[in-house]
């Protein structure tokens, strides 16, 4: 855990990969994730854990799949949402996008049941910064 504050703009400034979280900080057993996003990720679902999204520059579009039917929610710069444990999500930016994810330590990017991994999606419980 960082023992000096972490500027978030330098955090992300630190790398350029797509949909690879990097850890700034931690919260109890929580990660605090930062990462860059553009275009779809995939559907896949945390049987145990919600997933925060904060939109810290850009758009993003979640789409989820809840016994009423599937929706998409749209997130704009400085919106947040949570996707409740269990409901299969797709998370999509349709413009290059920052955002911030709140996950127990340990949490897969791909939750514990998902559909094939494409190649620009990295499979990882995030990455250390720096």
């Amino acid at each position: 855990m960082a023992t000096e504050p972490v500027s978030l703009p330098a955090a992300l400034a630190s790398f350029t990969e797509q949909w690879s979280p990097r850890i700034v900080t931690a919260v109890n057993d929580y990660d605090v994730r930062v990462t860059h996003v553009e275009g779809e990720h995939l559907w896949h679902v945390h049987d145990d854990t919600d997933e925060f999204f904060l939109v810290l520059d850009g758009e993003l579009h979640i789409s989820l799949r809840e016994p009423a039917g599937e929706r998409t929610v749209v997130l704009p710069r400085s919106s947040v949402f949570t996707v409740p444990r269990g409901v299969e999500h797709k998370p999509y930016a349709p413009v290059p996008t920052d955002i911030l994810l709140l996950e127990p330590t340990g949490t897969s990017t791909v939750g514990d049941r998902h559909e094939e991994v494409p190649d620009h999606v990295d499979v990882t419980t995030g990455h250390t910064l720096g």
